[in-house]
């Protein structure tokens, strides 16, 4: 099986962490989405995974690009990387992998994690996973028939379709398939707000009878901004802390520190005279002092004194010495 994961969006909800780096690569309990979201999709699967397809921009870099191939190659999968040179929606972007569209695959968007029942329905030619949502006007959504198959999608419905809301996870048993109506797309310039939407070439194959079946999500977690992912973060050390996943790493150093967990603290992190926790994580090589954090994101190489920080989120190489609690500081910036 092959997973197709665009990922060219510029995350521009998340500045300033986004200015410096792709909003994928941003690390969740220390790992980056992008990693966490394939990680997840290869370990509740049932088939092996054979290559990781990322479509990012052209900008991202080298560094970036090979910091994605050694995610693949940590999954004993091929890594590929292609572009998508302009923002012109979904369906483009998953063309821009057409050449690694074929067979089984899985298309997962680098913004989402989850927790979920990922068998595959033998009987459906593809799976949409949805998650129940109270306010179902603000997604896209599915309607479902008797027999639990898909009949429809609407984006954003003025009028109560269901609360089904599509999460950005999808199976197709043949990609080919989804390839071939997608092509369809694009030649007949379908577009909707100037951009190809993944959604024409579904309701082009339910036309032509093909079989598509909801899946089961337990759990949904947003990374779109700032907040968000802080709560994401903590959800997600709640879950590793369950599933006893090292968390802590044994060359962290304590020195009148009191965790409270769970907490994420990366290698060579110094915490003096502080109260880490609960749900923070803290990059390598990152060094508190004197301070109290909670329910905070913090990256590699910063330091952080004199704090009483909640629902923060700090880049990387960020100095920080001051009485504000709801921070959101970038890479290398200073506020002290």
């Amino acid at each position: 099986m092959k997973i197709i994961v665009p990922m060219a969006g510029r995350g521009s909800r998340l500045r300033p962490h986004t200015l410096t780096i792709p909003k994928p690569l941003i690390p969740i309990a220390g790992k980056p989405i992008v990693q966490r979201l394939v990680e997840d999709i290869a370990h509740v699967s049932e088939e092996t995974i054979e290559e990781i397809a990322f479509v990012i921009a052209e900008d991202f870099g080298v560094e970036t690009e090979e910091n994605l191939k050694q995610i693949a190659q940590s999954l004993g999968a091929k890594g590929t990387i292609y572009y998508q040179d302009k923002p012109l929606g979904t369906g483009h972007a998953i063309m821009c992998a057409q050449e690694s569209l074929d067979g089984p695959c899985v298309i997962a968007y680098a913004d989402t994690l989850f927790r979920a029942d990922f068998k595959l329905d033998k009987e459906a030619d593809s799976v949409i996973w949805v998650k129940q949502v109270k306010n179902p006007q603000a997604y896209g959504v599915v309607s479902l028939s008797e027999n639990n198959q898909i009949t429809g999608l609407v984006e954003k419905p003025a009028e109560f379709v269901s609360d089904l809301a599509v999460i950005g996870i999808y199976y197709f048993k043949d990609g080919s398939v989804l390839k071939e109506e997608l092509q369809a797309v694009l030649d007949a310039n379908l577009m909707h707000g100037g951009e190809y939407q993944i959604n024409d070439g579904i309701k082009q194959m339910q036309a032509k009878g093909y079989v598509f079946k909801p899946g089961k999500i337990e759990e949904w977690m947003d990374c779109g901004n700032k907040n968000v992912t802080v709560e994401t973060n903590g959800r997600m050390l709640q879950f590793l802390q369950t599933e006893e996943e090292k968390l802590i790493s044994p060359s962290a150093k304590l020195e009148n520190a009191s965790i409270i967990p769970p907490v994420y603290l990366g290698d060579d992190v110094v915490i003096k005279d502080s109260t880490i926790g609960p749900n923070v994580s803290v990059g390598k090589g990152t060094v508190i002092e004197n301070s109290t954090i909670e329910h905070s994101l913090i990256q590699n190489y910063s330091t952080i004194k004199n704090a009483q920080l909640k629902n923060a989120m700090i880049g990387n190489y960020a100095k920080y010495n001051g009485n504000f609690t709801e921070i959101s500081i970038g890479d290398y910036s200073e506020l002290i």
